[in-house]
């Protein structure tokens, strides 16, 4: 289970200039929501969110935040692809924060429908990916991961800290009351994954192209959106099941079945 002491947020990686940040758990237990995991970049006083996440976790996420840097020195936040529990409170956040959104381009026209009048501050990511460099010299990749599920979707790896943030790959959905924050064996958390992912990622080709990437990153973690933080030997066992996983498309006679 994770700690009480966690629940507002534990620092990841921390050289005294840059620091990756997890912000707490929703403690909301309503059944039929999807548990959520933030993230919060601070590089040299400047901060990246992370898929802050839906409107109904706003205020949640914006006390975490505050716990670790003023809202107005938020100068970036990245969305992995356009799920609402992902990118449905982009509005209020624009209203309190002077933060530019980084989106896959194939997303655009979609955001008006959360409620963003002005996309003058939103910047589309080209399906390639490429990344950004930020003032101080850190880096951003952003690692394509089309139909992982959303055809247009993206994950950031933060190369200062080694870790990949996933967005939803990687994650997983545990029994009540049995969350885990980190996982250091992938065995253990493989019977709460493997359903998520043989069902909402296309193909065996898209993940085994995926992991290709990511194995030439080669992450010290990967934080995906939910379950718990991929580090150590579960990085590369988690890989090395997902390379080789039959999914989507590739159990299409199954599901028809």
């Amino acid at each position: 289970m994770i700690d009480k002491s966690d629940l507002n947020g534990k620092i990841l990686f921390d050289d005294g200039e840059h620091k990756f940040i997890w912000l707490g758990a929703d403690t909301d237990s309503r059944r039929g929501v999807v548990q959520t995991m933030q993230y919060l970049i601070i590089d040299k006083g400047r901060g990246w969110l992370l898929d802050p996440g839906g409107t109904h976790l706003f205020s949640r996420v914006v006390a975490c935040t505050s716990r670790y840097i003023s809202l107005d020195r938020i100068e970036g936040i990245f969305f992995s692809h356009q799920d609402p529990d992902v990118s449905s409170g982009i509005a209020l956040w624009l209203g309190i924060t002077p933060a530019k959104i980084w989106i896959s381009d194939l997303w655009l026209r979609f955001l008006p429908h959360f409620g963003l009048v002005d996309t003058s501050r939103v910047t589309g990511i080209e399906s390639s990916g490429k990344g950004i460099t930020l003032g101080s010299g850190a880096r951003f990749s952003f690692v394509p991961t089309h139909f992982m599920h959303s055809p247009g979707a993206f994950s950031l790896y933060d190369e200062r800290s080694r870790i990949l943030f996933s967005g939803d790959v990687g994650a997983a959905v545990f029994p009540e009351g049995q969350d885990q924050l980190f996982n250091d064996d992938f065995a253990q958390v493989l019977p709460y994954a493997e359903g998520f992912h043989k069902r909402y990622i296309a193909s065996n080709a898209v993940a085994r192209r995926w992991c290709e990437i990511v194995g030439r990153i080669d992450p010290s973690m990967i934080a995906p959106q939910h379950g718990a933080i991929y580090r150590g030997p579960a990085v590369k066992g988690f890989l090395a099941w997902l390379s080789g996983l039959r999914c989507g498309l590739d159990l299409i006679d199954e599901l028809y079945k």
